[in-house]
């Protein structure tokens, strides 16, 4: 399916207003409130909208560390990569990874609440992740743009 004026409309304001009401919404992108909830249920339903968040201040969660771990793995065969995947998604201070093209074979994104938890998430589980052969982390030092919304 493709994506009309009024659905990309309809995502680009829900991308960074998740909770307004249909009939905001609909009032917004000049649609009846029926009409935009039927366009909205079928932009779940064809899986465009993967589902609704709320974004937390890392902050005030404790967490305002970012790290950005490269990992190089020993070698691509497939079970080493899968039994890698399978083992970092478990590990609940990383909130991305990446299989790259490049320098590294993974990037993770980290979240810490400063460089000792860093280094006790980093001993305690970064380290005895299957297959690794070399580790580089980077501390971000600022955030200068940040946001989850995709151009529409």
């Amino acid at each position: 399916m493709s994506l009309d004026t009024n659905d990309r409309r309809l995502l680009r304001i829900l991308q960074k207003r998740g909770r307004i009401s249909n009939a905001d919404l609909a009032d917004e992108i000049n649609l009846s409130a029926s009409a935009c909830h039927r366009r909205v249920q079928r932009l779940e339903a064809e899986g465009y909208i993967k589902g609704y968040v709320a974004l937390l201040d890392a902050r005030k969660m404790g967490v305002p560390a970012t790290v950005f771990v490269e990992i190089t793995l020993n070698t691509q065969a497939d079970e080493v990569l899968e039994s890698f995947e399978k083992a970092v998604a478990r590990i609940p201070d990383v909130l991305e990874c990446h299989l790259t093209a490049g320098s590294a074979d993974y990037i993770l994104k980290v979240v810490a609440e400063d460089t000792e938890d860093f280094a006790r998430i980093h001993r305690q589980y970064l380290t005895r992740l299957p297959g690794v052969a070399k580790m580089q982390s980077s501390f971000a030092l600022r955030t200068v743009f940040k946001t989850t919304a995709l151009p529409v």
